[in-house]
């Protein structure tokens, strides 16, 4: 059981990303920005006491991945106490293949918050991205602090994940509610125990300050950047506090940083039941579909009645963990971040259906990054912890969320409860929230691209257009179809737009629409 707000970029599999829920007001582009004091961020430092974090030198390695190198960066961890100590962030790079001139450096960003940027970078966009982009550009990553190899935080045992994940999230009666709250709050006690240091300091605008100190190291005068979902707005928190350093911004399934996190919540609720709508209509024209081949809302209907069954009897899975309702939900969102992967969601859900839940659960251990010996990676930590700093909590106890449930079922009839539900994890968080909700405009920025998806179910399209409005040089560039982000999806509008952009700063026109 989570948040909700994770969200993945649909390039691969293996790359996560999330929605961060946080902003930052005004801005700086000083060598050491005065960071937003609206958001809590931390405060302004002068030069000199950076200089030695701008000023450093790389000492890259063999990776052991075929044509990666590997380094490690050092930046403060209070940006505020620059001298009070410093943690390091993994870096990863794979050199411009050529021929061409080289542009510089493309560093790029999967989402999450608790997406690996070094995972996505040597699984995919290192090696997938478009050819004429990984000519000239040095391709690199930098996970973000808080994350994976970068200082990750922890806040749980596999097996006390394996709990956390299957606790009832739609609850029934006071009894349920309580174990609910009790599963939030121990969640945020075990973040509190094991990553107490760094767990203050992993917000988005102190990622965005990381990311500008990287860019110097490498040499590059601007930072270009693609960011996916999540990575959205942390480019755009960047341009926000750097405007004049910023270069070429692909900002691909976009968020709204201007929304508060009980409109984010319900509006991605809203975002997963028009992909489920899109799945369902392709589904009942099958005539193996497990949800029948009635209509769209009967396949709904049918999909809530089976998760009712299985509120009441989970199903055997081959292990140890049933499949209950919790994880069934997570394994069918999992799903639709990719129309590629219905063809899979329909042969789990007819599993599932006759009593056998094991293709359910591997989607949600696979949502989860659950290994198969029982381990998670920090995917689910990271993005709670950044999540709850850069917002504060939608409600602030069990009563609230119970409101607002009526209103989630309206955004969606499927997946509403749960999802109200699942947005009171902040509630109990062990640290205050610094980021507050705002409009970013980036004056001073070059042009941005916005990228969004018509039936994204995780960056709903709505969030694309504020964003690209909200930017003072943005320029939204729509893909009409599904799936979560649309760079590299298959549509060549949308590939030889960015490439164009990237490559020779070509900037789509503003309203510019691929099938």
């Amino acid at each position: 059981m989570d948040s909700r707000r994770l969200l993945r970029t649909s390039a691969t599999a293996l790359a996560a990303a999330g929605l961060i829920l946080s902003g930052c007001t005004g801005g700086s582009d000083a060598a050491a920005p005065a960071s937003p004091s609206s958001a809590g961020a931390p405060a302004p430092t002068s030069d000199a006491a950076l200089r030695s974090y701008y000023g450093q030198k790389l000492t890259w390695r063999d990776c052991g991945v075929p044509t990666f190198q590997c380094a490690s960066l050092r930046v403060p961890l209070d940006y505020a106490k620059p001298a009070a100590g410093d943690i390091e962030l993994a870096v990863s790079r794979v050199a411009a293949t050529g021929p061409g001139k080289r542009i510089g450096s493309l560093l790029v960003n999967p989402g999450g918050p608790g997406g690996s940027a070094v995972g996505y970078l040597q699984g995919y966009a290192g090696v997938g991205y478009p050819v004429p982009v990984r000519a000239r550009y040095d391709m690199v990553a930098v996970d973000p602090r808080g994350v994976a190899r970068s200082a990750p935080v922890e806040c749980l045992t596999g097996p006390q994940m394996d709990d956390y994940t299957q606790v009832d999230q739609t609850p029934d009666d006071p009894a349920e509610t309580n174990a609910l709250a009790a599963s939030f709050k121990g969640f945020a006690a075990g973040c509190a125990q094991r990553s107490g240091k760094v767990l203050p300091r992993v917000s988005t605008v102190e990622t965005a300050r990381d990311m500008d100190i990287l860019r110097e190291v490498l040499g590059d005068k601007k930072l270009n950047y693609v960011g996916a979902s999540y990575g959205t707005f942390l480019g755009a928190t960047y341009a926000e506090l750097f405007p004049s350093r910023a270069g070429r911004l692909v900002l691909d399934g976009a968020m709204d940083p201007s929304l508060p996190a009980i409109d984010l919540n319900r509006d991605q609720t809203a975002g997963f039941e028009t992909a489920f709508r899109a799945f369902a209509a392709d589904c009942v024209k099958q005539a193996d579909c497990p949800l029948g081949t009635e209509s769209v809302a009967a396949a709904g209907d049918s999909l809530k009645a089976f998760f009712r069954d299985l509120d009441a009897e989970p199903v055997p899975t081959g292990e140890s963990r049933r499949l209950g309702e919790s994880l069934a939900t997570t394994g069918v969102i999992a799903a639709m971040y990719d129309e590629g992967a219905w063809p899979q969601l329909r042969e789990a859900l007819t599993q599932a259906i006759g009593g056998e839940g094991a293709g359910l659960l591997a989607l949600a251990d696979a949502y989860y990054e659950r290994e198969a010996d029982g381990s998670y990676a920090n995917l689910m930590f990271a993005n709670a912890a950044v999540n709850c700093l850069d917002l504060p909590a939608a409600f602030g106890g069990p009563a609230d969320a119970e409101k607002a449930v009526p209103s989630f079922e309206k955004a969606s009839p499927v997946f509403g409860e749960g999802l109200a539900w699942a947005a009171l994890n902040c509630t109990y968080w062990p640290t205050p929230a610094t980021g507050r909700p705002h409009r970013i405009t980036a004056e001073g920025a070059p042009p941005i691209v916005v990228v969004g998806t018509t039936r994204d179910p995780a960056t709903p399209y709505k969030w694309a257009e504020s964003l690209a409005s909200q930017l003072s040089s943005g320029s939204l560039l729509t893909y009409e179809g599904d799936g979560h982000t649309a760079y590299g999806r298959g549509s060549d509008c949308i590939d030889t737009a960015i490439n164009a952009y990237l490559l020779d700063g070509t900037v789509p026109k503003d309203g510019k629409r691929c099938t």
